[in-house]
């Protein structure tokens, strides 16, 4: 199934899957693909989906969009194409059954996954890096909510939300959407991903959180 993986300076904020004939982008909140950007028009693009083929339109939107790097009105995508709206990229991936042999060779039990044996040691960092986050005030005061997937979106949706993605060499947080902007420390995070360290206090739409690593 086609999806869409939207990043922002190198941090994942959101994977969406094409389930649709039609997906809408925009800054609107309806749409299906939200990102809330003044660089992003209120109904900026659409995706149509026909068979395993999607095309990506452009909606007259006032900054444009580009896939990889070039400005399009209409345009069928192939997995891979970065997409380009503002400072946002969004990566179309549609990996075609039988193209997939890589995949099938990994599960095969007692197999290193082609990466982790490229990439040595570095290729079991990322899964050896662990952390949580402590919720300390609200209604789920006490709860602890293991970062385990590669981004962790947290927040309220339309209020404030961020998101937390996990490197190789730690975790950072970014703020993703709303108007209110979540807190480290007492000093306001933006959309520029900022390193979390053991310890640090985060306040997000009202709620206290502590990052806990390892």
């Amino acid at each position: 199934m086609p999806k869409m993986i939207v990043s922002i300076d190198g941090v994942v904020i959101k994977e969406v899957q094409l389930t649709k004939d039609r997906t809408t982008l925009g800054r609107r909140p309806y749409n299906d693909i939200v990102i809330d950007n003044l660089a992003v028009s209120g109904e900026h693009a659409v995706l149509q989906m026909s068979g395993s083929e999607v095309h990506l339109e452009d909606l007259n939107s006032t900054n444009g969009t580009y896939i990889n790097g070039k400005a399009v009105k209409k345009q069928l995508l192939q997995n891979n194409d970065t997409v380009e709206i503002g400072k946002y990229k969004i990566k179309y991936i549609n990996e075609v059954p039988g193209a997939t042999f890589d995949k099938t060779v990994i599960m095969k039990p007692g197999m290193m996954p082609p990466a982790a044996q490229g990439a040595g040691a570095a290729g079991g960092e990322v899964a050896d890096v662990k952390g949580a986050i402590k919720v300390l005030s609200g209604a789920a005061a006490g709860r602890e909510v293991p970062l385990v997937k590669v981004v962790t979106t947290i927040g309220k949706p339309g209020v404030a939300v961020a998101a937390i993605t996990k490197r190789p060499q730690g975790f950072v947080v970014a703020h993703v959407e709303g108007g209110n902007k979540p807190t480290l420390n007492g000093t306001a995070i933006g959309q520029e991903p900022v390193t979390l360290k053991n310890g640090d206090l985060l306040e997000l739409a009202g709620t206290q959180m502590q990052f806990v690593q390892g």
